[in-house]
């Protein structure tokens, strides 16, 4: 595998997560460029988040955005992206981050299904570390899970999905649940996954 990537000031060096979790292309666009698409999941002790994908393929087909200086993107979905969106039990509200292999990211909060604002707090800047070879791409990141629901240790509802774009232009749309009709990572159906509260 190639050397890493370094896309922020701090990047963890140890082995990424174990990707448990497969995810599936939406059926109305295959794709004959990528094999498979994998993330996971680890909940840290001091309540922050970490995510990891693993995109296998041919890389020389694929479009992957060009390492930039760290920092907010806009519309990183338009290209490929690595998404999560995180809901608190209970709660109707749920935030999205996207994460650009450039080493770009961006934030949302949502009051209820698409209804959103930007997060702007520079608190919530997740860590992120890229590492690429020819026939795959892994970006792992760390949200600090802390600070958006400041002082509680909740259960929530995760969806993990990836858009992915190809050397011609073309997006293809990975996630854990696809609802039916075109995709919708928004959808309550594709918060697919559930990690339980922290407790000391």
């Amino acid at each position: 595998m190639a050397a890493l990537v370094r896309t922020v000031t701090r990047c963890v060096d140890t082995p990424m997560i174990a990707a448990e979790h497969t995810l599936v292309c939406h059926p109305d666009r295959g794709s004959d460029t990528v094999r498979r698409v994998l993330a996971g999941l680890r909940r840290e002790p001091d309540g922050s988040l970490a995510v990891a994908y693993v995109i296998e393929g041919e890389a020389a087909r694929l479009r992957i955005p060009a390492r930039r200086a760290p920092g907010r993107g806009e519309r990183l979905w338009q290209h490929t992206c690595c998404e999560i969106f995180i809901a608190r039990e209970g709660l109707t509200g749920y935030h999205e981050f996207n994460f650009s292999p450039s080493g770009e990211w961006a934030a949302y909060a949502f009051e209820r299904y698409r209804e959103s604002r930007p997060l702007t707090n520079e608190k919530l800047d997740p860590q992120i570390c890229v590492r690429n070879a020819a026939d795959r791409l892994e970006l792992e990141a760390v949200i600090p899970l802390q600070r958006l629901f400041p002082g509680v240790q909740a259960k929530v509802s995760i969806a993990l999905s990836v858009v992915i774009e190809d050397a011609g232009g073309a997006l293809t749309y990975w996630a854990l649940r696809h609802p039916p009709g075109k995709p919708d990572f928004h959808h309550p159906e594709a918060f697919a996954l559930v990690l339980d509260e922290v407790r000391n």
